[in-house]
């Protein structure tokens, strides 16, 4: 019997062969489409999951909120891991990383290399991750301060071979370093990805007994059967033990106070599994992405999924009459009705059948676009493991299922006295539910189509939109501590360039990662009162970092090498100003505690010389904060101005300036402008990857539309035929067919609109500045969706109408 239906169905997608192609066509692209975000969105949630002891790693991220300013961080207090190890036997162990200590210098014959890949870790690291170790004992590979562990491809990169363990490799160009280990490279679907380990230190002897600054980050690893709240209980006696006690010696006001005016202390705990889709915080390992673009991705596969499988359903029952006394007839020859789904069913499942193995082509084929929209790093064998084949095969069996469900029970409902008399409905005003579906599928279309404009002109308005200071022509020359003693030299040298506006060094620029910008508390009163704590993101700049980036000054003066004094001058953003809550805030002080003078605490003034106006030095999706500058000596990167008509000469000129004054040492630099596009990466690669699915699921819908219009005018041939003969012109009988899709298209808009508004707006909230939500891009969705469907529609009713009635007439 099943072979049976099988020849029956090839028979019949074999004669209607228009039919088969836009139906096959139509799901090959939707399921391809929904393949490749299935393996996206299973990336996505895969993360850390390669650690056998997983489900029991949490890490302690700081959430401080004090005096109206907030403070949240992946970063926990140094003596933290210590206590929690020593005092809680349900605590397996505890593991620190620094998030400082990312970027070395490794040496590779002369030439000293730069690696952001670094990291500093206490020795039992190994024991909480799960990364194997192809050489050197993981329990003791980091034993000893100068012990280095590698990964497989830095060995690779500087020894040439991997089993190196009992070589040196020279770092920062200082410290020799033993190899002790090689360990694998970390699998892609992690939050961090270290291919240098050292062990963790202390640069001074007071950071262990310092539960004020949050320096590590913390991981714990639970013992088996302990539950996340137990944990949290720990950490919270912990901190109730430790932290407060300090603060309040610190701040001379007790916790209790502090609270009740609003302000908490709590070190909440976080899965490690949960880390890349849930947490975006200050000192982050890396970027992480976000939860709600796994949610909006997988919404939109089933949606574009749905589109296909409409379409088949569309297309079946639009050819309910070519197909009516096929069904009359078996049923007259004693065919059951059950017998009649089945063979339906077997078709659609068939045509689901070849889909599926077009849309696994077309998914390997697209596969390394598909990588390089979404920054992922997929394989085509992922595609190919039994996990991914067992659910592509049910994948198929369901689409086959549901799409072929209703034309199954339609087509079989038929009556055969009905049908062989010709009293069966046809055409496409006989189905309200088809037209339904052609609404629902436009829709969706409509509402991608909304979407795709506010994404676009969001992007656009944070790529234009005034950020208060310059980084047009900006070049950032990365590393400048390696210039050491000479790096003012430097600095004064490239200022005095031809072509060069300015230069300053420091590590604060307003396009690093946000994550990376310091907060700091700051006092209104040399007593240090808790109550008076201000909770101020802190740069620390000199006297030409203001007229460098063009920083524009409401109040007060610019630091000045003049005075001396100018070493404790500060000066505020307005945002600041505003938080003081004075009319003139210049030539007030503001105080910080000194935990490490001979008399414990004491408080260090800082003299507030002006205010600049407040400039953008985190990312749109926060308000601009307050921030306090400091003038000082940080030597990250040393910011240069340069003329835009001769940069590239200017560049070799800095470069050689740079190797006469750091010989040996990397030359790295960037465009501040390039530096602003990469934080918003995350946002512009979402924005793509929308545009596309978008275009994918108006494609699949119109593919549908077509094939319905070609069936509609083929039902309606005689009428057409009778028109022309009687005089009624070409254009006439294009609005004509075309009328009822325009309708549809009208009524989908109105369903669109409000459903994309609402979407829309609730993602628009995401970023502190923002388009408005106007109407335009309403209008745009709906004529552009109205102009597709209808050069769609066009495509098939003028050819219908230019058809010469002769022929569709012969046979009456």
């Amino acid at each position: 019997m099943l072979k049976n239906y099988l020849k029956t169905a090839l028979r019949g997608l074999w004669k209607n062969k228009s039919f088969s192609a836009i139906n096959i066509a139509g799901l090959a692209a939707g399921l391809s489409v929904c393949l490749l975000i299935v393996l996206y969105v299973t990336d996505e949630l895969s993360y850390d999951r390669y650690n056998t002891k997983a489900e029991r790693i949490y890490r302690a991220n700081a959430d401080i909120f004090f005096n109206n300013t907030k403070f949240n961080a992946a970063t926990s207090p140094r003596p933290l891991a210590a206590v929690l190890a020593k005092d809680y036997p349900q605590i397996e162990q505890v593991t620190r990383v620094s998030p400082f200590a990312g970027n070395i210098l490794v040496k590779k014959g002369k030439e000293n290399i730069q690696e952001h890949s670094a990291a500093q870790v206490d020795s039992n690291f190994f024991k909480v991750f799960t990364i194997p170790m192809l050489y050197g004992d993981p329990a003791t590979a980091l034993s000893s301060p100068d012990a280095i562990v590698i990964d497989e491809t830095a060995a690779k990169k500087y020894l040439n071979r991997i089993d190196v363990v009992g070589q040196t490799l020279m770092i920062d160009n200082t410290t020799p370093c033993l190899i002790t280990g090689v360990i694998k490279d970390i699998p892609a679907p992690s939050h961090f990805h270290f291919s240098f380990i050292r062990r963790l230190r202390s640069y001074n002897p007071n950071e262990d007994n310092d539960w004020l600054s949050n320096g590590c980050i913390t991981y714990i690893l639970a013992k088996p059967g302990v539950t996340k709240a137990s944990l949290q209980g720990c950490v919270d006696q912990t901190i109730h033990t430790y932290l407060y006690k300090q603060l309040e010696q610190v701040a001379h006001t007790t916790v209790k106070d502090m609270q009740q005016g609003g302000s908490h202390f709590n070190y909440p705990l976080m899965a490690v599994t949960d880390i890349h889709l849930h947490s975006d915080k200050l000192f982050e390992l890396e970027a992480n992405s976000d939860i709600t673009y796994v949610y909006i991705f997988s919404v939109i596969a089933g949606l574009i999924l749905v589109i296909a499988c409409v379409n088949f359903m569309n297309l079946s029952t639009a050819r309910s009459a070519n197909r009516a006394k096929e069904v009359g007839i078996r049923k007259v020859a004693g065919s059951l009705r059950s017998n009649l789904i089945l063979q339906f069913l077997t078709e659609s499942i068939l045509v689901s059948f070849v889909s599926m193995l077009l849309a696994f082509g077309l998914a390997a084929l697209f596969l390394p676009m598909f990588d390089r929209l979404s920054g992922k790093q997929l394989q085509v064998e992922t595609l190919l493991s039994f996990r991914f084949l067992s659910t592509s095969f049910l994948l198929m069996v369901l689409v086959g299922f549901l799409a072929g469900c209703y034309p199954a029970f339609y087509l079989s409902s038929f009556q055969p006295i009905q049908v062989l008399k010709g009293r069966v409905a046809s055409g496409f005003k006989s189905s309200w539910l088809r037209s339904s579906l052609v609404v629902f599928q436009f829709s969706i279309s409509i509402a991608l189509i909304v979407g795709t404009l506010v994404i676009y002109n969001q992007l656009d308005y944070i790529r234009n939109k005034k950020t208060g200071f310059s980084r047009e022509q900006v070049l950032v020359l990365h590393n400048a501590y390696h210039l050491g003693n000479q790096i003012h030299s430097f600095r004064q040298e490239v200022a005095g360039l031809p072509g060069v506006a300015g230069a300053t060094i420091t590590s604060s620029l307003p396009t690093s990662e946000p994550n990376s910008h310091n907060q700091n508390g700051w006092f209104r009163d040399a007593s240090l009162d808790g109550k008076s704590i201000l909770i101020l993101n802190h740069f620390i700049v000199d006297e030409s970092y203001i007229p460098t980036l063009k920083i524009e000054i409401a109040q007060g003066k610019n630091f000045s090498t003049d005075f001396k004094a100018d070493s404790n001058d500060v000066i505020l953003n307005e945002a600041a100003a505003r938080l003081l809550g004075v009319k003139d805030p210049l030539n007030m002080t503001l105080y910080r505690p000194n935990y490490r003078s001979a008399d414990n605490v004491h408080a260090i003034p800082y003299h507030i010389v002006g205010i600049v106006k407040d400039f953008n030095f985190s990312t749109m999706h926060d308000k601009i904060g307050p921030l306090v500058m400091e003038y000082g000596q940080d030597w990250g990167n040393i910011a240069v101005s340069v003329n835009p008509r001769n940069v590239s000469s200017l560049v070799d000129q800095i470069g050689s300036k740079w190797k006469s004054m750091a010989p040996g040492q990397p030359f790295s630099y960037t465009f501040m402008d390039a530096d602003f596009e990469k934080l918003y990466h995350t946002d512009q690669r979402t924005g793509k990857l929308f545009i596309t699915f978008a275009v994918f699921a108006i494609l699949i819908a119109c593919l549908g539309l077509f094939g319905l219009v070609t069936y509609a005018a083929e039902q309606r041939t005689k009428e057409i035929g009778i028109r022309k003969v009687l005089g009624a012109p070409v254009s006439s009988i294009v609005v004509m067919l075309s009328s009822d899709f325009a309708r549809l298209v009208l009524i989908a808009a109105l369903i669109a609109f409000p459903l994309a508004g609402w979407a829309m707006n609730s993602w628009l909230q995401s970023f502190a500045y923002r388009i408005s939500l106007g109407w335009w891009a309403f209008v745009a969705a709906g004529l552009i969706t109205m102009a597709i469907a209808l050069l769609t529609v066009s495509l098939q009713t003028i050819r219908a109408a230019l058809a010469n009635p002769v022929k569709s007439l012969k046979s009456e």
